[in-house]
């Protein structure tokens, strides 16, 4: 005989787990809501209760950007952070590499029935350090809970909000022939530490996720004044497919070095183990930026003086090519070309 839950107690958050309840807008939802989202994630808008957070008008000269992302990682933790601190990073990032001020987060749980509630509050409460050492806030959400077997413990669908200065623009389509690339350091971090989850690998140099919030480098970078063509986060099919959808955009093709490019060897050698090529790993707190080429030094100084910035490095230029091509000058002293991941290299990565 089974017992009925009692949703008058607290939420045990040491043993209890999700409920189909917890997803189906009555007591235990409300309890939920209040004494693990709200608890965490609290602030003056969120405290409004309504269906939507109002919120302050951008001023006058400042334009609105918004972007949106899922997240379905497996596993939810891995070295250097975790679902909720990765969706907090990641929707900021989309909407600092367009030049945008990032102000306001909201985010949606899809939540799967027998979810432990103390991963679910250590995953709450990563995303609330997250949000508040950004200075971005979540003012709205939601939460569904889907039956057992039919999640993967927790989906997170978040959305940012931002201001952007009228006269900015860092589209994609802004390379031109002679411009630089930069990166703001070493690829691959992020998908192989999750990798190395996966798969139980053990390494002599840990390999930690570089997940992170790049609006205040983004911001430096902006006040140098320098002419930064195009910003972009080299998440999901990593720094090949970034380069690649910058070419198609600009119209023309990019000829980068192998030697410049960050990559640590510890990266370096868990991607010969797997074969894998880390110009095709994600990354979480790295961007890429194409820079005019006689404004590099004082962007690569902004960077430098940033610590989520101090191995960046100029990795190429931009060339006249109607056939969009990206090439990779390699140690060898060849030449490769570089294109889209062909099918899915990591799966549920970001």
């Amino acid at each position: 005989m089974s017992v009925k839950p009692d949703y008058s107690r607290p939420l045990d958050l040491r043993h209890g787990v999700v409920e189909m309840a917890h997803g189906a807008g009555g007591r235990a939802m409300q309890q939920l809501i209040t004494e693990l989202f709200a608890r965490h994630l609290g602030n003056e808008f969120l405290q409004q209760g309504n269906d939507g957070a109002v919120l302050p008008a951008p001023t006058c000269g400042q334009r609105l950007v918004m972007s949106t992302d899922g997240h379905v990682i497996t596993p939810l933790f891995f070295p250097g952070g975790d679902i909720g601190s990765l969706a907090v990073h990641g929707t900021i990032n989309d909407v600092a590499v367009m030049g945008a001020r990032p102000l306001y987060l909201s985010a949606s749980f899809i939540l799967e029935e027998g979810l432990p509630l103390a991963d679910l509050a250590r995953i709450v409460e990563s995303m609330a350090r997250a949000a508040t050492a950004a200075g971005v806030p979540v003012v709205t959400g939601d939460t569904k809970v889907v039956e057992r077997g039919k999640g993967d413990g927790v989906f997170i669908a978040t959305t940012g909000m931002g201001t952007l200065p009228d006269g900015l623009d860092l589209g994609g389509a802004r390379a031109r022939p002679g411009d630089a690339v930069l990166i703001s350091g070493s690829i691959g971090d992020h998908g192989i530490a999750v990798m190395s989850q996966r798969e139980h690998l053990r390494f002599d140099s840990p390999i930690v996720s570089d997940s992170a919030a790049l609006h205040e480098l983004v911001a430096a970078m902006l006040a140098t004044g320098a002419d930064i063509r195009c910003l972009r986060d080299p998440t999901r099919g990593g720094l090949a497919a970034t380069l690649n959808e910058i070419a198609h955009q600009s119209g023309v093709g990019l000829l980068i070095d192998e030697a410049d490019i960050p990559l640590k060897p510890a990266v370096a050698g868990a991607c010969e183990l797997l074969g894998l090529d880390p110009l095709n790993i994600a990354n979480e707190g790295k961007l890429v930026a194409i820079v005019a080429a006689g404004d590099v030094e004082p962007v690569l100084a902004a960077m430098r003086a940033h610590p989520l910035a101090r191995d960046s490095a100029p990795i190429g230029t931009v060339k006249p090519d109607s056939r969009h091509f990206v090439q990779l000058q390699t140690r060898l002293g060849g030449c490769r070309m570089v294109d889209w991941l062909n099918g899915e290299s990591l799966p549920r990565i970001c």
